[in-house]
């Protein structure tokens, strides 16, 4: 017996173990079809009831069989009953009267008045990776009459965040708030908030939606990058092609007048001195345009971390770009984007995932939209072979610049020049600066 007036650690830490004892539960438990909110009460007891001294490996289809039969206590209680005018057992008619009392009951259970409203407010609807996010929900009663007792249920991605709604005279109101941390890259749904309202056997229950799903952006983490610069001569609009087009900013020279021409390109001086109409005519320039590809197949990648440093530098590299105000077209999988800003790109960036069918012949896929860049950014993982790289940047024109970025964790930077293109191996997202910086 302890006499002595020290705190209880066991009972101050008993709330912080719960913590994290749910999280572990969250983040570990097996996918089993009762839990995470799938079934109803009943469904739940069903399983505990064959989950006494039995693994859950021959639960599970034996729980699914039943539930397909008897998804609740009501069809339990028909069947009793039937079976019983068929065999005459008192037991079925037991079992009949039981399961019937417990239907009356629920029904008298899950009334009352559920005429809620209610509001979401989400600290902020884009975040990065780490960040801590803030949701209150709100809900309140806009009526004159007081409501019943509810469950409130919003889902946050694949989990469920329930919480109990009390009995709210007119015109109160109940707020709850959730916090979480952004642990990995997402574009994270949140909600439709609903509320339950039911009896707790599981065999009457009705549902309103409330608040419609709102989605939250989970960004990359990014680095700043140095200005990224064309290393190419060109004017106020782009690089001189060598096309010669009627309308630009460079003057190239004059040609006679053909039907069809914009009258605002004549010279008048000229044409007074030759007695006939003649057209100013320019050299087109193109604009720095940059295409911006990675490879989203898990199969180039060591490792699950290999490919979110991989999505890091696509997404740094695109944030720059858009900085700069240059056109950016970035291809991730068979998902296209032209953003306009760099907001909508890192959105575009947040949804980014493996996809095992990803065409392994990146320049073909980025041609077909991007056929007339200036730059090509390609990021691909360490198992891509060099091999495939090089018949990649033997596909891209050759006046464009070509630079494959390569992601392997714990290597040490480094930079190769081939013929078509050059080679960057990043080991870490803070090499990325130094990188880009000797490539410029």
């Amino acid at each position: 017996m302890n006499d002595t007036n020290e705190p209880n650690t066991e009972i101050e830490n008993a709330e912080a173990v719960a913590d994290a004892l749910a999280e572990w539960w969250h983040a570990s438990a097996r996918d089993l079809p009762w839990r995470f909110g799938r079934t109803t009460a009943w469904g739940v007891l069903v399983s505990e009831v064959m989950s006494q001294q039995t693994q859950m490996s021959r639960v599970v289809p034996y729980w699914e069989s039943w539930m397909a039969v008897w998804p609740d206590a009501a069809a339990l209680a028909v069947a009793s009953l039937v079976a019983f005018v068929l065999l005459g057992w008192h037991e079925l008619l037991a079992m009949a009267v039981v399961f019937a009392v417990m239907l009356a009951a629920a029904v008298m259970l899950s009334l009352g008045n559920t005429s809620f409203q209610a509001t979401i407010d989400v600290s902020s609807r884009r975040v990065t990776v780490s960040d801590t996010v803030k949701i209150d929900v709100c809900v309140d009663n806009p009526g004159r009459t007081p409501t019943t007792s509810a469950r409130g249920d919003l889902p946050i991605g694949d989990n469920h965040e329930r919480f109990a709604i009390p009995m709210l005279a007119a015109g109160q109101s109940r707020q709850t708030t959730v916090e979480f941390t952004a642990v990995s890259r997402a574009v994270l749904p949140v909600g439709p908030l609903s509320i339950r309202k039911g009896d707790p056997f599981g065999l009457v229950r009705h549902e309103k939606k409330l608040v419609d799903q709102i989605n939250v952006f989970i960004h990359p983490k990014t680095v700043m990058l140095n200005t990224l610069n064309a290393g190419i001569p060109r004017d106020l609009e782009g690089q001189p092609s060598g096309e010669i087009v009627d309308d630009d900013l460079d003057f190239y020279g004059l040609r006679e007048y053909e039907p069809g021409d914009d009258v605002r390109n004549v010279h008048w001086l000229s044409s007074a001195k030759t007695g006939a109409l003649m057209i100013r005519q320019y050299e087109a320039t193109r604009r720095t345009d940059t295409a911006l590809t990675i490879s989203v197949n898990p199969d180039d990648y060591v490792s699950s971390d290999e490919f979110e440093l991989a999505v890091s530098v696509h997404a740094s590299i695109g944030v720059q770009c858009l900085l700069q105000n240059r056109p950016v077209t970035s291809h991730a999988g068979t998902e296209r984007i032209m953003p306009r800003n760099s907001t909508e790109f890192l959105d575009g960036c947040s949804a980014i995932s493996p996809d095992i069918s990803d065409n392994p012949n990146l320049a073909q896929t980025t041609l077909a939209h991007a056929p007339d860049s200036s730059f090509y950014y390609i990021t691909v993982g360490r198992l891509k072979n060099i091999d495939e790289i090089k018949h990649m940047a033997l596909a891209l024109p050759r006046s464009a610049t070509c630079v494959v970025l390569q992601t392997a964790i714990g290597q040490p930077r480094a930079i190769k020049r081939y013929a078509d293109f050059t080679l960057a191996t990043v080991g870490n997202l803070d090499d990325l600066p130094m990188i880009m910086g000797v490539l410029e």
